[in-house]
């Protein structure tokens, strides 16, 4: 994980109702990730509706889930596909971030990584090169078309893949629906997005260690203290091979279809909103340090911290 939440997680099962300023908490596996979510002064059946809005989003948004709405639109091959609010909203979101990056996050992705395998960071086999020049001549986000609660890939052979932001997403969520039952204090950890409700019951922030690249987990390389907030990290040594050599990570290039090669090692967002900070977080790792922060400084409300390959840390807090 790109990062760790630095406090004591104490998790009280079979205790519906905890004493004030102690904390339940649950952990599962959704979105083939680790979830974890700690929150304080709430009852059991909170967390248990997390999880269970958990696996609702997993049944729309995975692309691995042959039934999901998202299997379904890359199934149609160019016909219309009528899905829930919630997707549709989610697809909007991606649309309006491929603009915002000109490109550089792209939601059609999917016809290039599902050509790669970084799972288990085993050396695996590189696409052929004719291979993944047909992959990106499907790679455009304006290829796809939202009217109400229909969507349709003008391009047949396009494929869409929210990976990118549905974790953010979904975070919020998790986050409004805690907010709406009265809870205070909670973090939220979706594969190392990093949401906060709230601080610490004492008053105190919530500490967020940001991981050394390629050391053993658990190195932190600096820490944040943030409450209320969102603090997502991509980086090339999350998922990722080397081959002769080289590393090649899951965060690919929109262009090329290859792997996003410049001297970054890592982008941390900080953020209000997490599915921002997902979207941005992979903008900015593609954009390079210079655009990178440039497009932070720009932007109202975030902050970053950007990780160079010598391991120097570069912020615009």
């Amino acid at each position: 994980m790109a990062l760790i939440s630095i406090l004591i997680v104490s998790a009280l099962e079979g205790c519906s109702s905890p004493p004030k300023n102690e904390s339940l908490s649950m952990t599962g596996i959704y979105f083939d990730t680790v979830v974890q979510i700690e929150v304080w002064d709430a009852q059991q059946t909170i967390l248990d509706e997390c999880e269970e809005i958990c696996a609702q989003y997993e049944q729309l948004l995975s692309p691995t889930i042959e039934t999901s709405e998202v299997s379904k639109i890359n199934q149609a091959q160019g016909a219309p596909v009528t899905v829930s609010d919630e997707t549709a909203q989610l697809i909007r979101l991606g649309i309006e971030y491929g603009e915002i990056s000109q490109g550089k996050f792209d939601i059609t992705i999917a016809s290039a990584t599902n050509l790669w395998d970084f799972r288990d960071n085993k050396e695996k086999e590189i696409p052929y090169a004719e291979a993944l020049s047909e992959a990106v001549s499907h790679i455009n986000y304006h290829s796809v078309k939202v009217d109400g609660n229909t969507v349709t890939l003008t391009d047949p052979e396009a494929k869409i893949d929210l990976g990118g932001i549905a974790k953010g997403y979904i975070a919020d969520k998790l986050k409004e629906y805690l907010k709406n039952q009265g809870v205070e204090h909670a973090l939220i950890n979706l594969g190392g997005n990093m949401l906060a409700l709230g601080g610490r019951p004492d008053g105190s922030d919530f500490r967020i260690g940001i991981q050394e690249p390629f050391a053993a987990d658990g190195t932190v390389l600096t820490n944040l203290s943030i409450s209320d907030k969102s603090v997502v990290s991509s980086g090339n040594y999350e998922r990722y091979f080397e081959k002769d050599g080289i590393i090649y990570h899951h965060i690919l290039d929109p262009d090329t279809g290859y792997p996003v090669q410049n001297n970054l090692y890592q982008v941390t967002i900080i953020s209000d909103s997490s599915v921002q900070g997902d979207a941005l977080s992979t903008t900015c790792y593609a954009l390079g340090l210079e655009a990178g922060m440039e497009l932070i400084q720009n932007t109202d409300g975030v902050e970053a911290v950007f990780v160079t390959d010598d391991l120097e840390v570069h912020k615009t807090l």
